[in-house]
Formats: C-alpha cells, sequence, structure tokens
C-alpha cells in the first residue's frame, strides 16, 4: 500500500485513488478526527470581511484566549492553523537537535526536516533530555493517551534545558475527569519558559478549511515567532469563525456531551462485534489488525473510511485508527467489523 498521497486522515477521496477502488457515493469518513456534529454558520458580513485586511494581531482572540488560559495576551499567537505555528517552530531550530516521542502526527517531523533540523525518535519523555526540542502530541495522536497537567508541568520544569513543544489539538475532546483542563496560568504558576503549547480550532470548532489556531508561549518565545510569521496570516472570516465559535459555550458544552456518551456507547458495540479498541481519552482509538491492508479495502469497498497507521513509528500497521461519528454510522462500522472477525479478518 502506497502512502504518498495517504499521510493525514480526511480527504478520503485521495485514499480511494491510491488503493485504485471506486469510490461509493454514501462514504463515512472515520479517518478524520474532526467534529462531525452538525453546526450552522453564523452571520457574518462577508463583503465586509474579504474585502478588507485582517487584524494582523488578532488581539480580539489574543485577549479571549489570554483571560481563559490566566496568561496575557503577550503569551498568545494566533496561526493559520497549528501547523503554521510547527514550521515557525522548526525555522527557530536550524542547526540544533530535536526529537519526536512517537508514535505522532507524521507533520512534526516533516516540519522538522524542512529546515534541516537533526531529528530523532523517541518513545519515552524521559529521553527528552537528551535533546534540545522535544514535539509531542497530548492527548496522542493516535493513541488517544494523555498526560495530566500537573504531571506534565512537573515533568517541563524537571528539564529547564529542553524546549518542550506540547501540541493540544484534541483537548477540548478529553474525556477523562481532568476536563475541563486547569488554565496553563492557573495558581499564578504561568508557562514555565521551556514550554510551547500549540492549539487547534480546526478539529473541535469545524474550521479546517477556514484554518485557525494559537500557540501559548513565554512572551519572548511568541515574540520570536510573530517576528517569523508573515503579516495577515489569518485571515478576517478565520477570525470571526474563531471568535464566533469560541464564545459559543453551549456549542462546547453540547459537543462535550455528546462524545462521552457517544465513545463509550460505540466501543462496546465494537466489543459486542469482538474487537477491542485500545484505551483512550478521546473520541479516536485504535484496533489491531493483523493485515491492515486487508481490511481497510474491505472497508473501503463498502464506503468506510478508517485511518491505517503505517506512517507512525512503533506501530507500524498493526493497528488502524478510528474517530467516532454519529451513531447510526458508528453501528454501521461496528456491524461491517463483526463480520469481517467473522470471516477471519480478526483474532
Amino acid at each position: 500500500m502506497s502512502t504518498e498521497m495517504t499521510l493525514h486522515g480526511a480527504n478520503p477521496e485521495k485514499l480511494y485513488a491510491a488503493m485504485g477502488i471506486p469510490m461509493p457515493a454514501d462514504v463515512a469518513d472515520f479517518s478524520t478526527n474532526a467534529s462531525v456534529l452538525p453546526w450552522t454558520v453564523p452571520p457574518l458580513d462577508l463583503q465586509t470581511l474579504v474585502s478588507h485586511y485582517p487584524d494582523s494581531g488578532c488581539l480580539e482572540l489574543r485577549r479571549l484566549i489570554a483571560g481563559r488560559e490566566g496568561l496575557s495576551p503577550e503569551n498568545v499567537l494566533f496561526v493559520n492553523g497549528s501547523n503554521e505555528a510547527l514550521y515557525l517552530l522548526t525555522s527557530c531550530l536550524a542547526g540544533r537537535r530535536a526529537a519526536v516521542l512517537q508514535p505522532a502526527y507524521p507533520e512534526y517531523a516533516r516540519a522538522l526536516s524542512a529546515y534541516g533540523v537533526e531529528t530523532a525518535d523517541i518513545f519515552d519523555l524521559e529521553d527528552a533530555v537528551r535533546f534540545d526540542a522535544v514535539f509531542f502530541s497530548n492527548p496522542c495522536n493516535p493513541t488517544g493517551e494523555y498526560i495530566p497537567r500537573q504531571e506534565l508541568r512537573a515533568l517541563i520544569e524537571g528539564a529547564p534545558d529542553v524546549l518542550f513543544i506540547v501540541d493540544e489539538a484534541y483537548i477540548d475532546f478529553l474525556l477523562t475527569e481532568d476536563c475541563p483542563v486547569p488554565p496553563w496560568g492557573a495558581g499564578q504558576q504561568g508557562l514555565p519558559e521551556n514550554l510551547v503549547v500549540l492549539r487547534s480550532l480546526t478539529k473541535f470548532y469545524h474550521l479546517s478549511g477556514a484554518r485557525a489556531g494559537y500557540v501559548l508561549a513565554p512572551e519572548s518565545r511568541a515574540e520570536r515567532l510573530k517576528a517569523r510569521q508573515p503579516s495577515w496570516s489569518v485571515n478576517a472570516v478565520a477570525q470571526a469563525l474563531a471568535l464566533f465559535f469560541l464564545r459559543d459555550e453551549g456549542f462546547a458544552r453540547e459537543s462535550r456531551d455528546f462524545y462521552r456518551r457517544e465513545v463509550p456507547r460505540f466501543t462496546g458495540a465494537l466489543r459486542n462485534a469482538g474487537i477491542d479498541p485500545r484505551p483512550s481519552s478521546v473520541h479516536f482509538f485504535l484496533i489491531e489488525a493483523e493485515d491492515d491492508e486487508r481490511v481497510l479495502r474491505r472497508l473501503l469497498k463498502q464506503g468506510l473510511v478508517v485511518r491505517h497507521t503505517r506512517n507512525f513509528p512503533g506501530l507500524g500497521g498493526r493497528y488502524l485508527r478510528v474517530a467516532t461519528r454519529l451513531p447510526e454510522e458508528n453501528d454501521r462500522l461496528a456491524e461491517a467489523l463483526r463480520i469481517l472477525r467473522g470471516e477471519g479478518f480478526f483474532r
């Protein structure tokens, strides 16, 4: 199976093309980790938004986030999706040594390679002390594992010579008791000087196409990243949408309530079908597959798209990643996997 066109989830048409399988009319995409809940486009004055330059400083958004995190607006930098932040960060690391805690989002390695940063894979965060910087996601994509905030802070403060880049793209989906997580500025602790936090608004708030995210960082680091960022990087439409969704506390509450109900129901249905999902703190999880391509192909033909793990070091295609969708779609996948298990596709 070629992974050249399928390094990320979503865009199922590319996966169908890469696998040489005609794409059915009715497709349920379990490969994307974005929210599946319906939403209404807010009333925006598009003519004004697209005909004027956006606020290059995203000041209103930065003030909103700073208030929630107990930080200063100077600790917040808005970006064109957290992927832009990855490239801004790696541009500052040229000539240094960085580690990626695996398994991990493939874009970390791609961004580090783009700037010639000497990079190594590690599988234990304790090994980060041998490097200038370490990149990892928390909750982890693709496993769903989560390091509680206070435990993570203690680890970061115990290694002051290492820059920790913590990608919290899926923090809003957290299902554990540590949710909502305490703000990074809680108790006047502030951000450790060796910490940069990445946040995405694309997954939870339906902004994958608009591209919006932000960075939390000590003021000096935020200023250095801002100096490398193109002017007007976050467009006016993305800023307006981000403000709308971030202020809509009802949407966030309803979304979390849905996933806290549906994830255990869905994983229970899978167990009843003889499939044992690995433990996860969020709405996506791994299922083990002896022959991932064989399972993937059969599901694709039925209009069910799951995520392979062949480009995640440490997983090597032994698992498929599945994200929770709407109940009827989840039941459809559970039934398809039950049949495949009966045909010998799983142990």
